[in-house]
């Protein structure tokens, strides 16, 4: 099932620099937006696109910690994801690394800023660099628009269901 929803994710890849903006606001307080991040067992329930089955292996977000997981599709194909959070102030900042390890030696740094709207409402405000702008246009090209979109549809759901 596919959430219809007025928050629409919007992502920005300016010509010719090596990163990747992005926002989207979601009918929930800051506080349950940056929870729902902070949590592996709701992470679980929205990372990534549908149909992908998510493992936690390690998830420590704090400061200093790091993370592991693998999604697995219907024919048992897995990705594996890991990073390392260099800073995690609550409902305010995350800045991490990103890596598949089905790319070896690339790994991007992202800004996460939760936003409050107010009114029970928040944004997040994401920034994506990566090593060059080949790297970021092959991150691009692989899906992830998709990925993110119905990611972020599941959190919306997942933050409605818990309110």
């Amino acid at each position: 099932m596919t959430a219809t929803t007025a928050n629409a994710l919007t992502l920005n890849l300016p010509e010719g620099l090596p990163y990747i903006d992005f926002e989207r606001e979601f009918d929930a307080p800051v506080a349950e937006l940056f929870r729902a991040h902070a949590d592996p067992d709701l992470v679980s329930q929205w990372l990534g696109p549908r149909g992908l089955e998510m493992t936690v292996h390690e998830y420590d977000f704090v400061t200093g910690g790091r993370y592991r997981y693998t999604h697995t599709d219907d024919d048992g194909t897995p990705y594996r994801f890991r990073g390392s959070y260099h800073t995690v102030r609550e409902n305010e900042l995350v800045i991490q690394t990103f890596e598949f390890e089905g790319a070896p030696d690339v790994v991007s740094i992202e800004t996460l800023t939760f936003v409050d709207l107010g009114n029970g409402r928040s944004k997040l405000v994401g920034h994506s660099v990566y090593p060059d702008v080949e790297t970021r246009d092959a991150m691009a090209e692989s899906g992830m628009e998709t990925g993110m979109t119905e990611g972020y549809e599941r959190l919306e759901e997942l933050l409605t269901t818990s309110a």
